[in-house]
């Protein structure tokens, strides 16, 4: 076997559900004028699961057509993660299913709960794998969103979707591909700033319980946005001080789609040229984790990454958690 110095991208997938749900609907339920949303996020549709899809139904057709592009036999992957905030149940995890649904028989499976960077601590831990086990690894990141909207609360209801995005990562004998810096950081003093507050050991079901309590709720959106753009500006300065390059060196932008404010602010902060970055929110909106990937494998099938590329990721959502990985193609 040829010696394993680092990992690369195999194959790129996606899903996105047929159902398309245009700001005027939503802006209409909210008593919004119009123009609104797409003023201050820049989204302007979004796609919504059907009620038969659950979870595993979108992560499955990204996680196919990711195999597909990659080419490689499914019985030599040999881990699957998948990143979620959505799972098909509470227990067990989604992922096993998942990777018995893609016919991967020697493949151990977990979910991921990283919320909007869980793909960036998916894609740092499958590269760690590729690295010492020389084996390959599919990462699916995919949420169902629109089931935990507050219709009523304006913050969160204008900008969650539904999404899959997924990548195979392989062993490479090339020292220029896979992760060539990363940070990842966390601030758990602002666990509460966006959460689900019911359901877990905290508050766990009861009866007569407020339907309400199982939804999602963004206590504070300004202060979201500008921790989002401190932590995801530090991270991705690290990352490419680590990696030994300067915004110049970086060829594509790929930061979660949250909001077009929130990365062009980051954009501006890193001196990054704004035409670098990759941008699906306007069609797709906020799936979470699932926005990066979503983004790679779209921005692959309208411009093919070529070898050499040089790719800055970043993230930051619930939690806090955050990071930044650059990544060779």
């Amino acid at each position: 076997m040829t010696h394993v110095q680092s990992s690369r991208i195999a194959g790129l997938g996606h899903y996105v559900p047929e159902r398309r749900v245009e700001n005027a609907e939503i802006e209409a339920r909210l008593g919004l004028e119009s123009g609104w949303i797409e003023r201050r996020t820049g989204i302007r549709a979004r796609r919504w699961a059907a009620p038969d899809e659950a979870l595993t139904d979108l992560a499955l057709k990204a996680g196919d057509m990711a195999l597909k592009d990659a080419g490689i036999a499914r019985a030599d992957v040999a881990l699957t993660l998948l990143a979620t905030s959505t799972p098909d149940h509470l227990l067990p995890p989604s992922a096993p299913l998942l990777a018995h649904r893609l016919n991967l028989p020697n493949s151990g499976a977990i979910d991921l709960a990283g919320a909007c960077s869980g793909f960036l601590y998916a894609l740092t831990l499958a590269d760690g794998f590729v690295r010492t086990q020389g084996k390959p690894v599919l990462i699916v990141a995919a949420n169902i969103l629109s089931r935990r909207i507050n219709p009523e609360e304006r913050g969160s209801a204008i900008l969650f979707a539904d999404a899959a995005g997924a990548i195979v990562l392989a062993p490479s004998s090339s020292p220029s591909t896979g992760i060539l810096g990363v940070d990842l950081v966390s601030d758990g003093s602002h666990y509460d700033l966006i959460s689900i507050p019911a359901g877990g050991s905290r508050r766990p079901f009861a009866a007569g319980m407020d339907p309400k309590e199982l939804l999602m709720t963004m206590s504070n959106g300004r202060s979201v946005f500008s921790q989002a753009v401190r932590m995801m500006t530090g991270c991705s300065i690290r990352a490419m001080e680590q990696a030994g390059l300067t915004p110049e060196n970086i060829d594509r932008f790929v930061p979660h789609q949250a909001n077009v404010r929130l990365f062009e602010a980051v954009c501006e902060n890193l001196g990054l040229a704004s035409s670098k970055t990759i941008r699906t929110i306007e069609e797709f909106g906020n799936s979470s984790a699932a926005t990066i990937p979503l983004s790679l494998s779209l921005a692959n099938r309208d411009r093919p990454f070529v070898s050499g590329e040089r790719l800055l990721l970043t993230a930051a959502g619930a939690g806090l958690t955050g990071g930044s990985i650059v990544l060779g193609i």
